[in-house]
C-alpha cells in the first residue's frame, strides 16, 4: 500500500508541471496575441509546430528514463536534476524583450521550444513515476486521483492567482507583470518538484534479465493493441479539450463581453476539476472503469453541444455548464491515466518487455499531438473569424468563437467515447494478468 503522504508528495510533482501546463493552456495564446502583438495565425502555426517537436522527443525521453539506472530509482532523479532549469525557461518564455517584426517571432519561437523540451524531460519521468509507486490496479487509480486533484490545485492556482498577480506586478506594464508572475509561479513549482522527489519511492524493477534496444523496445510497445487504443483516445481529447480551453478566456472577454470574470469562471472550472478528479476513486470502486470513462465522455460531449445554445446575456448558465463540463470532464481523467498503467502490465505479458517510461511517453506523444492540434487551431480560427486583438468583435467573429468553443470540442469527445468501447483490460483482466507475471516470475 502507498502511504497517504507518499501519495499527496507524488501528487505535488503535478501541482508544479499545472503551474506550467495550465498557464499554457490558459494564458499563452492571449499573452502571445494581446501582450507580445503576434498574429493569432502565426501563434497557431508556431503551436502546431513546437509542439510537434515536443512530442516527438515524449519516446526518446521515455527511452532514456527507462535505461537510467541510479541509487534513487529510473524516474525520480529527473525531478531533482531538471527542477530548476524548467523554472528558469519557464521565466524566459513569459518574458518580453524590446523586438520587432521577425525577431520577435524567433524569441517567442524558440523559448517556447525550450520550454516545451523542459516540460517534457521533467514531466515523462514524473508520469512513468506513478506506474511504479504500486502493482495494485485499484491502488493506481487512488494514486493518480492524489496526482490530478494536487494537479488541478495547480490550475487553480494559475486560474485565480494570473490575472490579479499580472495587474499588482505590473502596475499598468501588462508585460512586466507577466514576468514577475511566471517568476513567482515558478519559484513554487522547483519547490514542489523537490518535495516530490523527497516523498515518493520506485518500487516495482524491470526484470533484470530484460536487455534490448530502443528498437526493440519499440516494437514490442507497438504489438500492445490496447496501449494502441489509449494512444488514439488520447489525441482526439486532447484536440478538442485543448481547443475549448485555449478560447475559454476569448469567450468570456468577446463573446459573454465580460472580462472581468475570466478569473472566476477559469477558478470554478478548475475547482470542479478537482472535484471530479476525487470523486473518480470512489466510481472506479463501484463500476465498470471502462464503461464509467465512455459515459464521461459522452456527457461532456452533449454539455459542450447544449452550451451553443447559451445566449451571451445567460452569464449564470455559461458558468453553469462551463462548470460541469469541467467536472465530468476530468471525472474521467485518473481513470485514463491508470489504464496507461495497466497496459504496461498486459503488454509485459504479451511480450515479454516491460517498458514503463515507453508506455507513458508513447501515449503523452499522442497528447502532446492533440494539444498541438488543439491550439493550432484555436489559432486558426481565431484568424479565420478576423479576430482582432483587444477590440470588440464584429456579430461574425462572435459566432465564430462560439462554434468553436462549444461543437467542435463535442466532436472530439464522442470520438473518444466511441474508440474507447474497444477497450478490453477490466479490472479483473488484470489482477489475472498480475497472477500470471508473479507465477511466472517465481
Amino acid at each position: 500500500m502507498v502511504s497517504v503522504k507518499e501519495k499527496i508528495a507524488y501528487g505535488l510533482g503535478d501541482t508544479a508541471s499545472n503551474i506550467i501546463f495550465q498557464t499554457v493552456m490558459m494564458f499563452l495564446m492571449l499573452y502571445y496575441t494581446d501582450v507580445v502583438g503576434l498574429s493569432p495565425a502565426v501563434v497557431g502555426t508556431m503551436f502546431l509546430v513546437v509542439r510537434v517537436i515536443d512530442a516527438v522527443t515524449d519516446p526518446l525521453m521515455g527511452a532514456v528514463a527507462d535505461r537510467t539506472h541510479t541509487k534513487w530509482g529510473h524516474f525520480r532523479p529527473y525531478l531533482l536534476w531538471l527542477a530548476l532549469p524548467f523554472a528558469i525557461i519557464s521565466i524566459l518564455a513569459f518574458t518580453t524583450p524590446d523586438l520587432e517584426g521577425t525577431s520577435k517571432i524567433a524569441y517567442a519561437f524558440a523559448t517556447y521550444t525550450m520550454l516545451m523540451v523542459a516540460y517534457t524531460a521533467i514531466n515523462i519521468p514524473y508520469c512513468a513515476l506513478g506506474g511504479v509507486l504500486t502493482a495494485d490496479a485499484k491502488e493506481r487509480v487512488t494514486v493518480q486521483s492524489y496526482r490530478f486533484v494536487f494537479g488541478m490545485l495547480g490550475g487553480v492556482i494559475v486560474a485565480g492567482c494570473t490575472m490579479p498577480l499580472v495587474e499588482y506586478f505590473g502596475q499598468g506594464d501588462t508585460a512586466k507583470g507577466y514576468q514577475y508572475t511566471m517568476t513567482a509561479m515558478s519559484i513554487l513549482g522547483l519547490v514542489l518538484f523537490l518535495l516530490c522527489f523527497i516523498g515518493t519511492k520506485e518500487r516495482i524493477e524491470q526484470p533484470k534479465s530484460q536487455e534490448v534496444s530502443f528498437w526493440e523496445s519499440g516494437k514490442s510497445l507497438w504489438k500492445n493493441d490496447q496501449w494502441r487504443i489509449l494512444c488514439l483516445a488520447a489525441l482526439f481529447l486532447l484536440t478538442g479539450q485543448v481547443l475549448r480551453f485555449t478560447l475559454a478566456v476569448y469567450y468570456v472577454k468577446y463573446y459573454l463581453v465580460r472580462e472581468d470574470l475570466i478569473t472566476p469562471f477559469m477558478t470554478l472550472g478548475v475547482v470542479a476539476s478537482m472535484i471530479g478528479c476525487a470523486i473518480a476513486q470512489p466510481l472506479a470502486k463501484r463500476v465498470c472503469k471502462i464503461k464509467a470513462y465512455i459515459a464521461l465522455q459522452t456527457i461532456s460531449a452533449v454539455i459542450c453541444v447544449l452550451s451553443f445554445f447559451i445566449a451571451a446575456d445567460q452569464i449564470v448558465l455559461a458558468f453553469v455548464a462551463f462548470i460541469f463540463w469541467k467536472f465530468f470532464l476530468d471525472m474521467a481523467t485518473p481513470l485514463l491515466w491508470a489504464k496507461m498503467a495497466d497496459t504496461i502490465d498486459y503488454g509485459h505479458e504479451k511480450t515479454g518487455v516491460r517498458v514503463t517510461g515507453l508506455v507513458y511517453s508513447g501515449v503523452i506523444f499522442f497528447i502532446k499531438m492533440g494539444v498541438a492540434l488543439g491550439g493550432a487551431i484555436a489559432g486558426w480560427l481565431l484568424a479565420f473569424y478576423d479576430y482582432q486583438a483587444d477590440t470588440a468583435q464584429t456579430e461574425a467573429t462572435q459566432q465564430g468563437i462560439l462554434l468553436s468553443f462549444t461543437i467542435l470540442p463535442a466532436l472530439g469527445s464522442f470520438a473518444v467515447a466511441a474508440i474507447m468501447t474497444k477497450y478490453q483490460l477490466t479490472s479483473d483482466k488484470i489482477d489475472q494478468i498480475q497472477s500470471r507475471l508473479r507465477f511466472s516470475a517465481s
